[in-house]
């Protein structure tokens, strides 16, 4: 039997439509309860996006999967679909890369994360994002503008220490650096454009740069993954295990998940 899990907090709260098809809500499912009642043989289809993976990972911390899983993508940004190079309206089988994933470690949090974990700017997005749909629960986040506001007014660079397989390495001015698993975050930017999901490596971009107007200039070209072609403000380091600390706390965020007032954050493959 198949059975489909539809996440309504996905999509801006857009569901979506597929006649015949009784739809599951994951609000309030007890993932491991729900899995236990499954036949070997039954599958289940997830229907949202990297929020919707990532809260699955949560629910089903060291739970051994014993059925298919696939995924429907019905998110805002669905990254790791263009990670994986897969259209839309495809559904994929999820667990091959439910496998061997990175564990981070922040503010007493411990989890696993598919696509990134990101700290800066972009974590301060998914803050303000968070904020917005509180006050307006069905209005559409446009991310990019929050980001520019963000680089122009309101948020502050920081001073960063960072240390990838015990070398350790320092940065001023810096307005993100993330720990990245797959290519793609923030709906569509291509922040690592050489990282490979399946390696058994992790990449850490760090993006630095004191001019404000330098960084907003620069800003797009992460879309198309060419930021990194900019050797003097944006540093590139591949390994297994990472350490960040920043010299301010600021938000940060892991698959979209919003954690308030990081100082630091370790993550490991």
């Amino acid at each position: 039997m198949k059975y489909y899990l539809y996440n309504p907090l996905a999509n801006n709260g857009i569901a979506p439509r597929i006649e015949g098809v009784d739809l599951k809500s994951v609000v309030g499912l007890d993932y491991k309860k729900f899995f236990d009642s499954l036949n070997k043989e039954d599958e289940v289809v997830l229907i949202g996006g990297d929020g919707t993976i990532s809260h699955l990972l949560f629910e089903l911390e060291d739970y051994q999967i014993k059925n298919n899983i696939y995924l429907l993508a019905n998110g805002t940004g669905n990254d790791f679909m263009n990670d994986i190079n897969q259209p839309l309206d495809r559904i994929v089988l999820l667990n091959p890369y439910l496998k061997n994933l990175p564990i981070v470690k922040v503010n007493g949090i411990e989890r696993r994360f598919i696509n990134n974990m990101g700290f800066g700017i972009d974590g301060y997005c998914c803050e303000e994002a968070d904020r917005i749909k509180a006050k307006t629960p069905n209005k559409k986040i446009n991310y990019t503008g929050i980001a520019i506001k963000g680089l122009l007014m309101f948020f502050k660079p920081r001073h960063a220490d960072i240390e990838i397989d015990g070398q350790h390495y320092e940065f001023d001015n810096v307005w993100l650096a993330p720990t990245m698993k797959g290519r793609y975050y923030g709906g569509g930017m291509m922040i690592a454009p050489d990282q490979d999901r399946n390696s058994d490596k992790l990449t850490v971009v760090v993006y630095a740069c004191k001019s404000k107007l330098k960084s907003l200039i620069a800003f797009p070209s992460i879309f198309e993954g060419k930021h990194v072609e900019k050797t003097d403000m944006v540093h590139v380091f591949t390994g297994n295990k990472v350490h960040v600390k920043f010299s301010k706390p600021c938000a940060a965020q892991i698959d979209g998940d919003t954690v308030l007032n990081v100082s630091e954050y370790s993550a490991e493959l």
